[in-house]
C-alpha cells in the first residue's frame, strides 16, 4: 500500500531540486504500480526480516553536515539507485550493480561506507 509519507518524500525531493518533475512522476507511478503488484523483494534477509527500505546518505566530512539523505522504498530500489547514483561523488568508488546484487541476495545493514578524502564527502548506503 502506498503511504502518504512515501509520496511526501518524493514531493520533498522535487521541491528541494534533488529530482526533476519527470523523475518525480516516474517514481510516483512506480510507487503506485508497486503497491498494486505487491513487494518485489519479498525474500527475508538472513536475519529473518524482509528489507523495507534503502537509505543513502552523503555527508560533508569537514562540517559533518548531511548533504543528501534519501530513503527509498524497496519497491523502487532499481529506479532509486539510478537516480541516487548521480549524487555519489566522482572520486568515490561505489558500484551500483554490486549494491543491487547485495539487495537481491537479501543482505541487510550497511552496504557501502566510502569516503572521498579529496572532496571531503562520505557516502553511506544501507538496507533496513
Amino acid at each position: 500500500m502506498v503511504t502518504s509519507e512515501e509520496r511526501m518524500r518524493i514531493l520533498n525531493l522535487l521541491q528541494e531540486g534533488k529530482i526533476t518533475a519527470e523523475e518525480a512522476s516516474r517514481l510516483l507511478t512506480a510507487l503506485t504500480q508497486t503497491s498494486k503488484a505487491g513487494p518485489t523483494n519479498s525474500r527475508p534477509a538472513a536475519s529473518g526480516r524482509t528489507p523495507r527500505q534503502l537509505r543513502v546518505r552523503v555527508t560533508d566530512m569537514k562540517t559533518d553536515r548531511t548533504k543528501v539523505n534519501v530513503t527509498i522504498p524497496m519497491g523502487l530500489v532499481n529506479m532509486g539507485l539510478k537516480m541516487g547514483a548521480r549524487f555519489v561523488p566522482n572520486d568515490v568508488d561505489v558500484d551500483v550493480e554490486e549494491i543491487k546484487e547485495a539487495i537481491a541476495s537479501g543482505q541487510m545493514g550497511k552496504l557501502v561506507d566510502a569516503e572521498d578524502h579529496e572532496g571531503g564527502e562520505r557516502v553511506e548506503v544501507w538496507v533496513e
